[in-house]
């Protein structure tokens, strides 16, 4: 029996983000395993050496993340970050992009990799999520 729930019940799940809404964050796709995500820079999002700052970049990649280890139905919930950033952002758009690298029953690993408009990686972030054993409410 397949581990996954409806796209669009998780898309609503995920509006409930207040944080990422707040951002400006929008998820753009979620299938099992998998998630991108969108973020139109604004100027509330740059540090004062006008690049976007790295919370922002982290929030970013963190939503992708959070989409792809919960779109198999099951909560899971971060236990591990590790980000790097690569080099500086260029244009108003950054596109986030999450994929399993493996699960099991408690644990899932995942790779993210955030480009902007020159399709050039700007961060990379690799998180461990603990799967839970309840159930997504979407």
């Amino acid at each position: 029996m397949p581990e996954t729930v409806d796209k669009e019940a998780l898309r609503r799940y995920f509006e409930k983000d207040r944080f990422a809404t707040y951002v400006g964050i929008e998820l753009l796709e979620i299938s099992a395993g998998r998630a991108t995500a969108i973020l139109k820079i604004k100027e509330h999002h740059l540090n004062a050496v006008d690049m976007v700052h790295g919370g922002v970049l982290f929030a970013l990649a963190d939503l992708a993340f959070a989409a792809a280890s919960n779109s198999h139905g099951t909560i899971a919930v971060a236990v591990n970050n590790s980000i790097s950033f690569i080099k500086a952002a260029e244009g108003d758009v950054l596109y986030a992009e999450a994929r399993e690298i493996s699960k099991d029953r408690k644990l899932a690993a995942y790779s993210v990799e955030i480009k902007d408009k020159t399709e050039k990686t700007v961060v990379l972030l690799h998180g461990l999520a603990y799967r839970k054993k309840e159930k997504i409410d979407a």
